[in-house]
């Protein structure tokens, strides 16, 4: 059940633009188990699905939930939400100090850091201003556009799978994000339709919705081969890796301020505010550590 909740906690992640899929498999202590249940499946197929399945179903119902749920408790309570969000992911810091204390410290390692930083905010600048409300897509029309949604699943979901880097942010980058999430969204009114036999609205939400299918094989190319390079880098130089993810963490927490918690910030009872968020990001940073606990792993 506890790698259930870890899924559900990624597939919220992947929603919200800022927040990393990746950096929160890396936060629950998913993330190196994911690789090698991926990378090693034919090894051990029955205890590689153990992990994958729920892992899996827990991403799903994290994505199917949030995407209307999270963005709408977001817009209700944004500074607490975000606040917390913020927490969930500088919760990590123990986890990335056990990580980077495994070598001797070398001052050139300060490097990564700026590195991983640059890295993150400079993706997140490119996506524009509100990328989000655009939907470049309504339904699949030709092999044009199901290559276009196959490239926008390598292109974000390999990326993604660097920890650190927001799939949404990705998205965005490429004009996909409003189109990707629209597509999610029209699961639930196809699902509705279906139940009330309304096969007119079945057929226009399911063409809505067939937009993941060559967007999901696209995101599985793009998952198996940055899973073999992150693997490899992980093997040789996993504390150098999170050196830079430290950068990466700070850039994370930075574009959240900017994009989510400043367009919310009031112009008067700023101390309130100031209480508020920080007392949501010490929830956030509490539930990190209890899920980073080795008996939760």
């Amino acid at each position: 059940m506890i790698n259930v909740i870890k899924g559900a906690l990624i597939g919220i992640a992947l929603v919200i633009p800022g927040l990393s899929g990746s950096i929160f498999a890396v936060v629950v202590g998913l993330y190196d188990h994911l690789l090698t249940a991926i990378n090693h499946f034919r090894e051990a197929p029955r205890q590689h699905t153990k992990l994958l399945v729920p892992v899996t179903l827990g991403a799903v119902v994290g994505v199917l939930l949030s995407t209307r749920a999270v963005l709408l408790v977001t817009t209700a309570w944004p500074l607490a939400s975000y606040g917390f969000f913020i927490g969930l992911v500088l919760g990590i810091g123990p986890f990335v100090w056990r990580k980077v204390r495994q070598v001797p410290f070398r001052a050139g390692y300060l490097l990564l850091p700026v590195l991983g930083f640059a890295l993150i905010y400079g993706l997140a600048q490119l996506g524009g201003t509100e990328p989000e409300n655009l939907i470049a897509l309504t339904h699949l029309s030709g092999p044009k556009d199901a290559l276009t949604m196959a490239f926008a699943g390598v292109f974000a979901v390999a990326l993604m799978a660097i920890p650190g880097i927001s799939g949404s942010i990705m998205l965005m980058v490429i004009d996909q994000y409003g189109t990707v999430y629209n597509a999610v969204a029209a699961l639930g009114p196809a699902l509705q339709a279906l139940l009330a036999g309304n096969w007119e609205g079945l057929w226009k939400h399911l063409n809505t919705a067939m937009l993941l299918v060559p967007f999901i094989v696209g995101a599985i190319v793009g998952l198996l081969i940055i899973a073999k390079i992150m693997e490899a880098l992980l093997r040789r130089y996993e504390a150098q890796v999170y050196y830079a993810v430290i950068g990466i963490v700070l850039a994370a927490v930075l574009i959240l301020i900017e994009t989510e918690l400043q367009p919310y910030w009031p112009a008067s009872g700023q101390l309130g505010a100031g209480v508020l968020v920080l007392a949501s990001a010490a929830v956030g940073i509490l539930a990190t550590l209890f899920l980073d606990r080795p008996a939760a792993k």
